[in-house]
């Protein structure tokens, strides 16, 4: 969080605008309402999207701070902008984050699961650091990992690879603790026989 404050304090230094993306991160993937308040601060404009309407499609932008009054009525158009299926799947998706404790189950299974990959990887050769809030994790490599996406699907697991060498898990806010832990395991199993892999390659060409 100390590269969200130094962000913070160039903007404040410059007098721009703090935006903070929250299309990802935000509406309790890492434990917390947004990323932000890890970092115990207010920006000034807050994008959301994804996860505030639980499938449906909706966005939104959160404006303060010295982007109040920005936005005039008229500003902004939008052909399906505020339509009642949109808005109602936002506001059902965080009464239920609010009512189930959502916050504290990502925060609290997030937490054992980022602890879990690092006992066991800690290691294993080729990985980098293990990192992540809540229900956000990222597991670096020391190389090119897009295989693993592939080689996750076949064990009914679903990843992605950002930065080309960094597997991220998104699990959804109402994962289980039983639920996290088969992850893990399926995970550690995928990693481990994709890191031998690259292990043995040149071994193999030397022969």
């Amino acid at each position: 969080m100390e590269y969200l404050r130094g962000l913070k304090e160039i903007c404040d230094r410059q007098e721009w605008l703090f935006m903070s993306d929250e299309v990802q991160c935000g509406l309790g993937r890492t434990g917390k309402w947004f990323v932000y308040q890890h970092a115990g601060f207010q920006p000034d404009v807050v994008p959301l999207a994804k996860g505030l309407g639980s499938g449906v499609p909706v966005g939104a932008c959160i404006v303060g701070g010295r982007a109040r009054g920005v936005f005039k009525p008229g500003n902004h158009g939008s052909t399906f902008g505020g339509n009642p299926l949109a808005m109602t799947a936002a506001i059902t998706t965080i009464d239920t984050v609010i009512e189930e404790n959502l916050l504290e189950n990502a925060a609290r299974v997030g937490g054992a699961m980022r602890e879990a990959l690092g006992i066991a990887l800690r290691e294993e050769p080729g990985v980098v650091e293990v990192r992540g809030n809540g229900l956000m994790i990222g597991i670096e490599l020391d190389r090119p990992c897009g295989d693993v996406v592939k080689m996750a699907l076949d064990s009914e697991l679903v990843v992605n690879v950002t930065a080309d060498t960094v597997v991220r898990l998104l699990p959804a806010l109402v994962v289980s603790d039983a639920e996290g832990r088969e992850v893990i395991e399926r995970l550690v199993r995928v990693l481990r026989t994709f890191l031998e892999a690259g292990a043995a390659q040149p071994q193999a060409a030397a022969r």
